[in-house]
């Protein structure tokens, strides 16, 4: 497109008009025509979007318009840094944007585009961009065919002097009589070959021009051309020369370092022109011994704040650039010893006084014959203003670490507050840290202090005066932290301003401790020695210590009530425990009291009961038949009656001694009655003695089957009196056990007589044992009446049992016995009711242990 054409498209009056003349042409045209307009917020709106956006981009419009960012994403990755750098160059500068680069399609297309555009300024600041985007795949394509066309060219003569070749009037390469190292082609590709098919096209024409006017004027001619080669481009000469009917000889000569020597001096300069202006760091160039300016460049300028003619002829010690004067004899010494220095770290001072930090590089040269220094300053200030803030950051959270350690392992209120202020002295070296307390009833005071001792101290300040105390309180109301940089430029009444004479103050920071919505006091920080610009980081420490501190002052306060708690929880505790002892004395002595009336009592009975036994054992042992036996002085008549025959009618005399009519089953019944008797009692002292002492037990290695059948051989007269049957499948090959045999042969009687008595005669008994996780389980499986779960888990235990319920409370205290027993031989007991009928009693002994077995 015609470059006035578009400059009138880009005109402001002419935009509507030029919408509606591109939107007639757009329809076909090869690329995009655009209208964007980027606001100061950096929103971006887009008004006009030609229809070539969909040939280009395979977007519609509409799309585009929407989101503008779908463009980046359409970009090639080694291309979006180079476009984002010409946007934000052409919106600073306003110069015309110029791009070309790669882009992909959403069907995967590759495609060359070249956008330009002419930013606008609007009255509001926005800017308007108007531009087109055209397809140049086509040229770039031609463009790569061209470069390989030239690469393979230049790869026949790689810049060689004094090749030597025969060629013909049309061109045609004849001979090579001399090839170079670096000639890519071989003789055998060279020869036969056209100027047109190995050399560019141009050169080709120009060499066919001087094989002509050769021939023709048959006087060597010369001629000067370049060639692109794997080295660059090169220069050649090439000498022309008749050397046979219609050829030519041509002596070629590489003449590239001749034609550089003669632009070298040129470049250079142009190159270090540039380099010089265009660095982004200061550039000096100034005499050795007396540092006087030669040149500068613009980052000199701008970062010194000299112009350029300020500078130039003028020292540094007359510009007074060096902070310490030593900094320039060291450099000057350093230069001297090795001619180089690099990055070493210097402080300036800029023309308007202010102290920069600059790394300087620097090297000796020659100029003109006189010894000179370029001198290369890279600013690093805002680098190590960075690095003290993450010192200082580093320094704080360092330190509300420790002070936040200290409050949770000390319980020292006094200890923690003076380290506290110790400490933020010296973060903030200050002249004077302190906490002030606020209270009602103790007024103002000092809790604690860090002061430099050139400065008077504030602790055992204090005022009675109300009005000036209630005035300081008011400095802190609402929580507000007081930043005060400079005394004398804030207004405070006569007496705040007093006290700050009184103690030096120069320049304060106070942080108000808040224990809730209470104002308890502050942590205030002095400057004395002068103004001070106080920083953000130094507000904030303060600010999160004044919460650490409330942290360590609510923790004393609590600790302090703990303590008072304590205190009355110990006095408590004791009280407590005086009236449990006297409990337990006089549990104690009900616990003798018993004891003395269970023996007593079992005593007692014991001699009662035996006493009865014996008398009816003699009655039923001498009373066979009907008649009498003198006894004692006294007779006893048994007579056996049946339960049917009448009672004797005849009443015996008053004073004589009659006879009793007693059957023999009764006697019998009183008999078995004082025999349970006296085995409950037994058992009951029996219970009474395990609990108080233990059961006591005297175990020993021994054969379970042996055991076994011992202990059952001694039950034999009470299986056979009632009827009942024992088989015995104990293996006799079970390892031994660790039981007490007496102990164990009671057991075994009190389960059996426990089957014997539940159930009637005729009952069938079978015993089995067997090794189950170090231990031996013996079985004892009746087939008589079986028992409820409950009855099961409560069969041991002891309880007092219903008068209704079959086994007898004497049968319940020995079962009660055999879980003792079996306890304290390290087993345990049970009992299981079969599904069918009957009953399984269980109870498992200890294996024997080597050390056991082999113990004398």
């Amino acid at each position: 497109m015609d470059e006035t054409v578009v400059k009138w498209l880009y005109a402001p009056n002419c935009q509507q008009e030029a919408i509606n003349l591109i939107s007639k042409i757009a329809v076909n045209l090869p690329g995009m025509i655009f209208q964007i307009l980027q606001r100061q917020d950096g929103s971006v709106f887009i008004p006009y979007v030609s229809s070539g956006c969909e040939y280009l981009y395979e977007l519609e419009p509409e799309a585009l318009q929407a989101d503008f960012q779908v463009l980046y994403k359409l970009i090639h990755p080694q291309d979006i840094k180079a476009f984002r750098e010409s946007i934000t160059v052409c919106r600073t500068t306003l110069t015309p944007w110029h791009w070309e680069g790669r882009i992909i399609t959403p069907s995967g297309k590759l495609k060359w585009i070249q956008g330009t555009s002419q930013p606008e300024l609007q009255a509001e600041g926005d800017f308007l961009w108007n531009g087109l985007v055209m397809d140049i795949t086509d040229r770039k394509q031609a463009e790569e065919k061209l470069q390989e066309s030239e690469a393979r060219y230049k790869a026949i003569l790689d810049a060689i002097p004094d090749l030597i070749f025969r060629i013909s009037r049309d061109g045609e390469y004849l001979d090579l009589k001399n090839e170079a190292e670096n000639i890519t082609l071989s003789r055998e590709e060279i020869v036969g070959k056209n100027l047109q098919e190995l050399l560019p096209s141009d050169v080709a024409a120009i060499s066919q021009v001087a094989i002509a006017k050769t021939l023709d004027s048959g006087t060597l001619e010369t001629c000067e051309y370049q060639l692109s080669t794997p080295l660059g481009v090169r220069d050649y000469e090439a000498r022309l020369v008749v050397s046979g009917q219609d050829e030519i000889l041509a002596i070629v000569r590489d003449i590239t370092e001749r034609k550089q020597a003669e632009v070298t001096l040129e470049n250079l300069a142009k190159k270090f022109s540039k380099a010089f202006s265009c660095s982004p760091d200061s550039i000096t160039i100034s005499t050795l011994q007396e540092g006087r300016f030669i040149e500068v460049n613009d980052s000199f300028v701008k970062l010194s704040g000299y112009e350029r003619d300020e500078a130039i002829g003028k020292t540094s010690f007359e510009l007074n650039l060096w902070v310490d004067d030593h900094d320039r004899l060291n450099l000057l010494q350093e230069l001297q010893a090795t001619g180089v220095v690099r990055d070493l770290e210097f402080q300036f001072r800029q023309k308007s006084g202010k102290i920069i930090t600059a790394l300087l590089s620097a090297e000796m040269i020659d100029l003109n014959g006189n010894k000179s220094i370029l001198a290369v300053h890279h600013d690093i200030t805002e680098r190590k203003q960075v690095e003290a803030q993450l010192r200082l950051s580093a320094q704080r959270d360092r330190l509300l670490a420790e002070t936040l350690v200290r409050i949770r392992s000390s319980l020292n209120l006094e200890q923690i507050l003076q380290t506290t202020v110790t400490e933020v002295r010296q973060f903030l070296q200050a002249d004077r840290v302190f906490i002030g307390l606020n209270n009602a009833n103790l007024g103002v005071r000092t809790l604690a202090e860090s002061v430099d001792p050139k400065y008077p101290s504030v602790t055992g300040w204090s005022t009675n005066d109300e009005a000036y105390l209630q005035e300081l309180r008011n400095l802190l109301k609402d929580n507000l932290v007081r930043v005060i940089e400079d005394i004398t430029k804030i207004s405070v009444s006569p007496r705040v301003k007093a006290h700050y004479r009184k103690f030096k103050t120069q320049a304060t920071l106070a942080v108000p401790i808040m224990l809730g919505d209470e104002l308890f006091g502050a942590l205030i920080a002095n400057q004395c020695s002068g103004s001070r610009h106080w920083q953000p980081i130094e507000i904030d420490l303060l600010q999160q210590m004044s919460e650490q501190v409330a942290i360590a002052i609510q923790q004393s306060q609590i600790c302090q009530k703990l303590a008072e708690l304590n205190t009355n929880l110990e006095h408590q505790v004791q009280e407590r425990t005086a009236q449990l002892q006297q409990k337990m004395q006089e549990v104690e002595k009900l616990h003798r009291v018993k004891d003395v009336v269970l023996h007593t009592v079992a005593h007692d009975l014991r001699t009662s009961v035996m006493g009865n036994l014996m008398v009816l054992k003699n009655l039923l042992n001498q009373g066979v038949g009907r008649g009498t036996r003198a006894q004692g002085g006294q007779r006893a008549i048994i007579e056996e009656v049946s339960p049917l025959s009448p009672p004797n009618a005849q009443c015996p005399m008053p004073n004589a001694q009659a006879p009793i009519q007693v059957s023999r089953s009764i006697i019998e019944r009183m008999i078995q009655g004082n025999d349970r008797q006296l085995t409950m009692i037994n058992s009951l002292l029996e219970i009474n003695s395990c609990e108080k002492q233990g059961i006591e037990i005297k175990p020993e290695p021994v054969q379970i089957s042996t055991l076994l059948g011992g202990i059952f051989a001694e039950l034999e007269p009470m299986l056979t009196q009632n009827q009942a049957t024992l088989k015995n499948l104990v293996p006799a090959d079970l390892p031994l056990v660790m039981a007490d045999g007496i102990c164990l042969q009671k057991v075994l009687a009190h389960l059996v007589t426990h089957s014997l008595q539940n159930n009637p005669p005729g009952l069938n008994l079978i015993m089995s044992a067997s090794v189950e996780a170090g231990m031996i389980r013996t079985q004892i499986q009746d087939d008589g009446v079986g028992m409820s779960k409950i009855e099961c888990d409560r069969l041991f235990d002891l309880h007092v049992r219903d008068p209704q319920d079959s086994c007898s409370t004497s049968i319940g205290l020995k079962m009660y016995l055999c879980r003792k027993v079996i306890k304290a031989h390290g087993g345990k007991i049970g009992v299981i009711s079969n599904r069918k009928r009957g009953l399984t009693f269980w109870f498992t002994l200890p294996l024997a242990t080597s050390s056991a077995i082999n113990r004398p």
